[in-house]
């Protein structure tokens, strides 16, 4: 039996190996024949780069990595997968901020997107109104400095903004604006996409409406998004930017979903970003520029009596016409409100350096050396209704217990009917959902006493019944991809069919396939 078993597992080698080899000779002929050159390279560089991303948990290794100078380039590459007699996949790839494999492939080839070079381009009047043309390569902070010189700015982020637009209109793109402006798929007007068969096709809400309202939130399976067209309004100069603490969740959440009861795109009442997060542990994991060091003995004091307490941040943003009036405005905005008293801090700064927070914070780290390691992230949405049940099982007794107070854990509110729900991202079925991104990062050696965690939590959601969908889903088997979609997966097998029949398209979310 030994040997039987020996032998047969050598021959599965042998018959992996000639796979490996036939589609790298396919990939090096299709060099020649489609003329792509040096832009698809099987240099091993490239092909190393290509297999991580930001969670470094999984490797995959492709075949090939195209480095597109053109949209053609990728029209070209999709067409001769989709005519080959056994059809590669192909995945794009832009700064790689998946953190479960999701822009990567094995054995095919990949999409360096951030080889394009299509810019930003703005347009338009106050009549009828600004727009950007973005190439979907571009950065969303090159985005905002780009249109920023126009004195405009498009009005929905997501927290990082050195990721790609079509990065995150593949996903949904949420921050702490989203419960007034909606998620970034909810602010393009247009959309330049190449399917799975390697048709060119511009698409809006009207024109080729299908198509459009698949990619966005798509998780990348019908087609590669190579321009958006993104609404712009008069961008904001600086930002008064509060933290209040508390220690009772149901105040917490409470003075939350106050806030976004107000969410009119025009409304002056209204503030522009609500996000909340929680605080546990030493003052590493929660120090700030907010806090003076003269607060931290009383904040320590806070947390080791709670246990957790809890930060809402609230920003309202203003320019030269209205910098008299926004200290009252946001007083009156604030008013009420059940922090705990003597802890609210403010911060006033400029509108760029709010929006790009995060950058001093990666600078850090990457001279640290602790930016290239693992992330083990779990981002969840949990129904309203839920969430209170979701801080007592999870926040005060999974977490707490398992003493994984390290990393950043956000818990914030979303509208909605902010949401397009013809769009394929998937969210709660209730009026007021929050988001949960427990935003973790390890060690190689201990990564999966994170993942552990984040099972747990899911089992416990299970288990209570709490209907949470996951947000840069990552899921393992069909049966709970179509529990994920939930009454929309039908029509997402159907898209599926239409637009990347042969299921080439990003194969490592797993969805259609095994990869």
């Amino acid at each position: 039996m030994a040997v039987n078993f020996k032998i047969q597992a050598l021959c599965a080698m042998i018959l992996i190996i000639i796979n490996r080899s036939t589609l790298a000779i396919d990939i090096s002929s299709l060099t020649l024949d489609l003329g792509l050159g040096e832009k698809l390279s099987t240099d091993p560089e490239a092909l190393e780069s290509a297999s991580h991303d930001y969670g470094h948990i999984v490797t995959k290794t492709p075949t090939a990595v195209l480095k597109p100078a053109f949209t053609d380039d990728i029209a070209t590459l999709i067409v001769s997968a989709y005519n080959h007699s056994t059809p590669f996949s192909i995945a794009a790839k832009g700064c790689g901020h998946s953190v479960r494999g999701q822009a990567m492939v094995n054995n095919g080839v990949v999409i360096s997107m951030t080889s394009l070079k299509n810019g930003v381009i703005v347009s338009g009047n106050s009549s009828s109104g600004f727009v950007a043309d973005v190439g979907s390569e571009q950065l969303w902070i090159d985005v905002l400095e780009a249109t920023l010189k126009h004195g405009l700015a498009p009005v929905s982020w997501t927290d990082y903004l050195h990721i790609t637009v079509g990065g995150t209109l593949s996903n949904a793109g949420i921050s702490g604006q989203t419960f007034r402006f909606g998620p970034q798929i909810s602010n393009v007007y247009e959309i330049d996409v190449i399917t799975g068969k390697g048709q060119f096709l511009t698409c809006t809400a009207k024109n080729n409406s299908e198509l459009f309202h698949a990619v966005l939130g798509g998780l990348g399976q019908f087609g590669i998004i190579t321009r958006a067209r993104i609404p712009l309004e008069p961008a904001p100069q600086r930002v008064k930017w509060v933290r209040m603490l508390y220690s009772d969740f149901s105040a917490f959440t409470r003075d939350q979903e106050r806030l976004i009861s107000i969410n009119g795109r025009k409304d002056d009442k209204a503030v522009d970003y609500v996000e909340g997060s929680l605080m546990m542990g030493s003052s590493e994991n929660w120090r700030s520029s907010f806090f003076d060091p003269a607060n931290y003995s009383i904040i320590i004091s806070l947390i080791t009596t709670h246990g957790i307490i809890y930060s809402l941040e609230v920003v309202k943003y203003y320019n030269d016409q209205t910098r008299f009036t926004v200290d009252e405005e946001l007083q009156l905005m604030l008013k009420g409100l059940n922090y705990i008293p003597g802890l609210m801090f403010e911060k006033d700064v400029s509108y760029i350096n709010f929006l790009n927070r995060v950058q001093a914070g990666e600078e850090e780290l990457r001279s640290q050396g602790l930016w290239e390691v693992p992330h083990p992230w779990l981002n969840l949405f949990i129904p309203k209704s839920q969430i209170e049940n979701f801080n007592d099982g999870v926040f005060r007794n999974i977490v707490l217990k398992r003493n994984i107070t390290s990393g950043l854990v956000l818990v914030y509110p979303m509208n909605r009917n902010k949401w397009d729900d013809r769009m394929s991202a998937v969210i709660p079925d209730e009026d007021v959902f929050y988001t949960v991104g427990f935003l973790r990062a390890s060690g190689f050696d201990n990564w999966k006493v994170f993942d552990d965690q984040n099972r747990e939590i899911l089992k416990f959601c299970e288990e209570a019944r709490i209907e949470v969908k996951q947000y840069l889903p990552h899921h393992t088997t069909k049966e709970d991809w179509m529990k994920h979609f939930g009454p929309k997966w039908k029509a997402f097998v159907e898209r599926k069919s239409m637009f990347d029949p042969k299921s080439i398209l990003s194969p490592g979310q797993g969805i259609f396939n095994s990869n």
